[in-house]
């Protein structure tokens, strides 16, 4: 009796490049992998028995994987009829009832936020199961993002005014972003600390001596990137005015200047105001940001590049160490300085803010019921 030979599978070339993705994939479900290597052994000619032997299942189970492919093409590959697959071993009444727990409650012993195990507790399921729940809802309870919106009554003005510097800087001037970063502390450890090696990291210990602190005063040139900045013992007015005074001298005499800087009480102290009101100050203009707003002084990020590469993990025996290890890596930066691009424009961030504001005002009505 002649053996019965399944007639070749018709696959276009667009769908044996997706089949070929899909029999190598090692992240798509197992079952998807499977049927996309044998609808290409289908392809090729071989015979339902012979793809049933090489795919360890049976010719009925391929021939229906055969008619799937026919009917529907490479979307359904790997997909599960309506009523058939594993029922789920956990009541969608005990998964709401997590979700809802997790989004509105706290647990009864004043904790802020549940963790696996004290959910798991309360519904009476395995903590692997709370954490596959929160998983597949992206819920993280344990984390918490800062937010502040400025309460400045000037906002949207002080923003325009120095995005606008931002991102169309005036001709023949240099704009600098200017702050102070206080007390920086010069920390030494109370041990030696061993060298990095390969299967350890370098290390440190968590206690340390203090040995005194500097305020760091820095202007970062918006436009070339380059830093003047100056170490002093304290952040005064009289201090302010020295460094731009600094600034001055570092800056050739036919550019205008104008500074983005915060709202710090020392930035518009007397002297301060007296020597900018001096008619060789006229190049002079300073720019304050909003209220609550440090995340608009460009200098802010470089702050955090200093603290990260330079001084968080460092070990200072004294004040003059701390300054001069500062004063050796902004020598460094200057020789090849990396300005800090702003992108941002001043309406989309207003209409951000105004959304933060909606939300945030909704959020305290709906949990307040008024």
């Amino acid at each position: 009796m002649p053996v019965v030979v399944a007639p070749l599978l018709k696959v276009s070339r667009k769908q044996r490049v997706e089949l070929e993705r899909m029999a190598r994939s090692s992240s798509l479900p197992h079952r998807c992998v499977v049927q996309a290597s044998a609808l290409l052994l289908a392809a090729d000619g071989e015979a339902n028995e012979a793809i049933a032997r090489a795919c360890s299942t049976t010719p009925d189970t391929v021939r229906r994987w055969r008619r799937k492919f026919e009917a529907g093409g490479v979307e359904a590959v790997g997909t599960i009829a309506a009523g058939r697959g594993r029922k789920p071993e956990i009541a969608q009444a005990v998964i709401d009832a997590i979700v809802e727990d997790t989004l509105h409650t706290v647990p009864d012993d004043g904790s802020t936020q549940w963790s696996t195990r004290t959910m798991a507790a309360r519904h009476g399921v395995g903590k692997d199961t709370v954490a596959r729940i929160w998983r597949a809802r992206k819920l993280r309870p344990w984390r918490v993002e800062t937010f502040k919106l400025s309460n400045d009554s000037r906002f949207e003005e002080k923003l325009v005014d120095v995005v606008g510097l931002y991102l169309n800087p005036p001709e023949r001037a240099v704009v600098f972003s200017f702050d102070e970063k206080t007390q920086c502390q010069a920390l030494d450890r109370t041990q030696p600390s061993l060298p990095l090696k390969a299967g350890r990291a370098r290390t440190m210990t968590h206690d340390y001596k203090r040995n005194g602190t500097t305020d760091l005063f820095a202007a970062l040139n918006v436009g070339t990137g380059e830093v003047l900045h100056q170490t002093r013992k304290s952040h005064k007015g009289a201090d302010v005015l020295a460094f731009f005074k600094w600034i001055d001298v570092h800056t050739p005499q036919d550019l205008e200047i104008h500074v983005v800087l915060d709202n710090l009480s020392a930035h518009k102290g007397p002297e301060v105001r007296e020597w900018l009101a001096h008619p060789k100050r006229k190049r002079w203009h300073l720019h304050f940001t909003p209220t609550s707003s440090s995340w608009l002084n460009l200098v802010e990020g470089w702050f955090a590049q200093l603290t990260n590469k330079r001084l968080r993990t460092g070990s200072f025996n004294s004040v003059a160490a701390l300054e001069e290890a500062i004063d050796t890596w902004v020598s460094h930066w200057n020789d090849d300085p990396k300005p800090f691009i702003w992108t941002k424009n001043a309406n989309d961030i207003i209409a951000k803010v105004k959304r933060g504001r909606v939300a945030l005002t909704t959020q305290i009505k709906s949990a307040t019921d008024h």
